[in-house]
Order: structure tokens, then sequence, then C-alpha cells
């Protein structure tokens, strides 16, 4: 258990100081925070007793931006009980970690996304605030920046970790799969460099996720949205493409939205497709099953009687029914 801790809080660590390097409001304010994601994927791997590592983590993080030590441990306190809050509510919703039903989708993007990092966004800015350390674009632009971060986090994170977990290699996979597979990977990339391009070309993105979607549901769709909203975050810190020539609270408004749509765009639709096909299969098994029983009770049936008047008496010569003598 205390490896277990540990390992939480080492990548809840690790992964917020990636989170930082590409920070839009100086300080803790970052547009994708990935120890959310980690903080929530682990807590549904591991259970509730790994909390620890999810405070431990935050704690070495808070405490490496800022030396008020009060402010530390609310902020603390707040990034630890985010997580928590949206694991609870998940749980009570029925929430599934493979994501197969449209309504887990759903589960995630307003539960664990939008209702439980309200905790974190709020707590933490409210802290600043009080410090006296907000930073010059105000209290509200630093809450919704921080709030999205979060809830960013969630929901192209965790959907990552949540697949690799239950990731295999397919069975009978036919050259054309693994081709479109490769395909998919490099328009990724391709798509994504245009992202940080000069070019005003973020919509290029949602076809792709489409596809991905489609073709391989949530194990295409989620590392697709991770990467488009990671190359629109490396355009908007660069101030290139469509975040070139705008005040910084314009590409921050920008740049969540963007990155919201195109999370809820890869989510749900791969949930509804993966819904349908599930929907499908158990149809086609059940007309399999009808087919065998009917194929066993036949046989004991023998022929069927025949029906007066129902073309199937004695054929005459040329096919007509012949009159009865």
């Amino acid at each position: 258990m205390a490896a277990e801790i540990c390992v939480v809080g080492a990548m809840y660590y690790a992964s917020g100081k990636l989170g930082l390097m590409h920070e839009l409001v100086a300080g803790q304010v970052t547009p994708l925070w990935p120890a959310s994601g980690i903080a929530l994927a682990g807590l549904f791997f591991l259970g509730p007793r790994v909390w620890p590592g999810i405070a431990l983590g935050a704690f070495l993080i808070s405490i490496s931006l800022t030396t008020s030590m009060p402010a530390v441990l609310v902020i603390t306190g707040g990034d630890a009980l985010a997580p928590l809050c949206s694991y609870a509510l998940l749980r009570r919703a029925g929430f599934r970690t493979r994501m197969n039903r449209l309504r887990d989708a759903l589960a995630l993007v307003f539960l664990g996304a939008f209702t439980g990092m309200l905790i974190s966004a709020t707590v933490g800015t409210g802290t600043l605030h009080l410090a006296h350390a907000l930073p010059a674009v105000g209290f509200w632009p630093t809450w919704w920046v921080w709030w999205t971060g979060d809830a960013m986090g969630v929901l192209v994170v965790a959907p990552v970790l949540f697949a690799l977990r239950s990731a295999h290699r397919p069975k009978n996979a036919s050259a054309s799969r693994w081709a479109e597979g490769s395909l998919l990977v490099a328009a990724t990339i391709g798509i994504g460099l245009i992202q940080t391009s000069q070019a005003p070309l973020l919509f290029l993105a949602f076809p792709l996720l489409s596809w991905a979607a489609f073709r391989f549901q949530r194990a295409g769709a989620a590392p697709c949205a991770l990467a488009v909203t990671t190359f629109a975050i490396l355009a908007a810190t660069r101030r290139s493409g469509p975040f070139a020539g705008h005040s910084l609270l314009t590409n921050m408004v920008v740049l969540q939205a963007y990155n919201g749509t195109a999370a809820l765009t890869a989510l749900l639709l791969a949930a509804a497709i993966t819904e349908r096909n599930q929907t499908q299969e158990k149809i086609e098994q059940a007309c399999r099953r009808l087919a065998e029983m009917a194929a066993r009770i036949a046989p004991d049936i023998g022929d069927l009687p025949v029906l007066p008047g129902d073309g199937r008496g004695d054929r005459g010569e040329n096919g007509g029914p012949t009159r009865p003598s």
C-alpha cells in the first residue's frame, strides 16, 4: 500500500510539473492539469486508500511555487479533495472505466470533470486571492482557467489511462486495419503541426476526432483528443495561429472552449458508437440463437399441415391446382 501511495504521488507531481511548463497564467494556473486525470484514474484503479499520494504530490507542487505554508496546505487540500469528490460522484452514478456506454461519458464530463473540479478551482483561486498572490488578470479569469484546466485533465488524460489499462493486441486484425491505425497516427501528428503553425486551422482536428471515434472508438478517440488539445496549448503559449494578436484573456477563453469542445466530441461520439455496436452485436446474437432453436425444433415437428386454399395442394400438369374428380 505504501508503494502504491508513493507511485501515485510521484506520478501526480511529475504530471503537475509537466502541465506547469505550458502555463498561460503565471503561477499555479495551466490550461491542462494532467495530474487531475492521473489522480482520478489512480482512485479507480487502486481505491480511495491512495488519497495520501494525491495529497503528497499536490503538496510538493504547491510548496515549490509559494512559500506561504497556510496557502500551501489549503491549496493541497482542495487539489486532493476534488478528485475524491469526482470519484464519489462517478461511483454513485455507476460509472464504468470501460466507458462503453453513453451514460459513462456523460457522467465523466458533467460529474467527474465539471462538478468535481469546481472544488480545486474555487479553493485554489480563493486562496491566492486572500494571499494577495493572484495573477494580474484577476479572480474570475484565473478561476476559469484553473477550473477548465483541471477539468481538461479529467477529460483527456483519465480516458487514455482507462483505455491503456484494458488495452490488448487486436485479434485477427487485418493488414488494412493496421494501415488505417498508422494513417490515423500520422494524420494526428500532421494536423498537430498545422495547429502550431501560423495558419488558423484548429477546426481540422474535428474530422480527425470523428474518424478516430467511428473507426476505433475509445482506443482511438481518447489519445487523439489528448494530442490535439496538447498541440492547441502549444499554439496558445507560442501565440501562433488563431492565438496570435489577441489579449491573454481572449486566448484563455478561446483555448479552453476549443479544448472542451474537442474532448466532448471525442468522448461522446466514441461512447455512442461503442454502445451502438454493442446493441447491434446483441441483436445478431439473439438472431443466431433463434435460428439455432428453430433448427433444433424443425425435425421434431415434421411436415407442416397444409391449410385449405394456401396453394400447396396437388399441382396439375402446368403447375396449377387440380380440380377434384
